[in-house]
């Protein structure tokens, strides 16, 4: 009979530490590369929900398309940063800021003049960006609102996805996999005995991973939480609104 290990799953810390929002912040106007690789690694991880929020403002798939992507190609060179409100520190804050603003001013000349020859400046799945705006629940969010629920929900997966990786690195892809309802669908003495079956171990080794498993999933929160965020005093406030966005 085997027994579960869940001590010390290799951390990921490293591989993100540059990807803080108060290094874009920090690097105000100054020409930065630091600051321009951080702003990248969070565009891209947190894009979609912006997509989503221009296809909800009554745009085509296309006009979507051109718009997000010329939006991240402004962005990326920099012509926003400028703008930056310290006093208004989460990035989603920002972005939301930025593109009110571009798609209120700067559609017409978007159009007139792509920048960079055509070519963008952050590749971005915009096929299955699609597909998933298109199994968005019909319902009465607004743009803005969509924009919340999507956001919190590309937090979430980028935890599950770092999490994921501590396991395989460790050789312990298949534990997660078994573990991983914990996360998304609660416990129960059922489902421990089940996986305690399937992993050949007992019952209580099934709990005490799955309890480690369930803090090392808050700690990832909390720390991908404070890439977004200006300030750590922000960092449980920022949490207890992306949790709220799913009750809106």
């Amino acid at each position: 009979m085997s027994t579960i290990s869940t001590d010390s799953p290799r951390s990921a810390a490293g591989r993100f530490a540059a990807t803080r929002w108060s290094v874009v912040l920090t690097a105000g106007q100054a020409a930065s590369p630091q600051a321009g690789r951080a702003l990248e690694e969070l565009c891209r991880a947190y894009w979609y929900p912006l997509y989503a929020y221009v296809r909800r403002r009554g745009y085509d798939v296309h006009e979507a398309e051109d718009l997000t992507q010329e939006f991240f190609a402004r962005l990326l060179a920099k012509n926003y940063l400028a703008d930056v409100d310290r006093t208004k520190g989460k990035f989603r804050s920002f972005l939301l800021a930025s593109l009110k603003h571009f798609l209120a001013n700067e559609w017409d000349h978007a159009h007139a003049a792509k920048r960079g020859g055509g070519q963008p400046l952050l590749s971005l799945d915009t096929q299955t960006a699609e597909t998933r705006y298109r199994s968005e629940p019909a319902d009465e969010l607004t743009p803005e609102k969509l924009l919340e629920r999507q956001w919190a929900l590309a937090l979430l997966d980028q935890v599950l996805d770092r999490l994921e990786a501590e396991f395989a690195a460790d050789g312990k892809r298949a534990l997660f996999d078994q573990l991983k309802v914990f996360l998304t669908e609660g416990k129960g003495a059922n489902s421990y005995a089940a996986i305690a079956t399937r992993l050949q171990t007992t019952e209580g080794a099934v709990k005490v991973a799955a309890h480690r498993l369930r803090r090392r999933y808050r700690e990832l929160l909390r720390e991908e939480v404070s890439h977004t965020v200006a300030s750590p005093t922000e960092i449980e406030e920022e949490i207890q609104n992306l949790f709220a966005a799913f009750a809106r």
